[in-house]
């Protein structure tokens, strides 16, 4: 396992949508060291394209910092529900380092997705689950936390990002 470089933004290729995987058992080496890097980085979530592999899916842990692991690994996810209630969260990005946004999205989601054995999944995602699930999923098609801030706040946004990579 290794850990590999996290791509930042205004890198294009987090810009762009991301292929379906077709041989999911293909993926054991990739997946594991993105599970690796995320865990380096602190995050709670890496996808594909944020280490510049356009293909669908990502890996999450939502429990790990809290000392209960509860890693995930979704390839070609799809979200099949979202609830009609929303909440607006604080979010980072490990492609974004140095800020962190507020975004509304549903507060639960059905997630369908594969795992390495191409085996189907069904996650029923609450709370910050479901908040990371839509964030990762965002990632595969080619957004980024920017994309979802109101249009008046991202001139800022950009800004405090602009000044944390100096």
């Amino acid at each position: 396992m290794s850990v590999l470089p996290i791509l930042t933004w205004p890198d294009p290729r987090l810009s762009q949508r991301c292929a379906p995987v077709a041989h999911a058992s293909d993926l054991a080496e990739v997946i594991a060291d993105l599970f690796e890097t995320m865990y380096a980085a602190q995050g709670r979530g890496l996808a594909a394209p944020q280490v510049g592999i356009l293909q669908q899916f990502f890996v999450m842990d939502c429990g790990w910092k809290e000392g209960e692991p509860t890693p995930k690994v979704c390839i070609n996810p799809t979200i099949l529900e979202s609830s009609e209630e929303i909440a607006t969260r604080p979010e980072a990005c490990l492609s974004l380092p140095g800020i962190t946004a507020d975004i509304i999205r549903p507060t639960s989601i059905k997630l369908q997705s594969y795992d390495l054995d191409g085996q189907k999944q069904l996650w029923q995602l609450d709370g910050f689950e479901a908040t990371c699930a839509q964030h990762e999923f965002d990632h595969l098609q080619g957004l980024v936390t920017l994309d979802r801030v109101d249009p008046a706040d991202r001139p800022q946004l950009e800004a405090r990002y602009s000044a944390a990579m100096a």
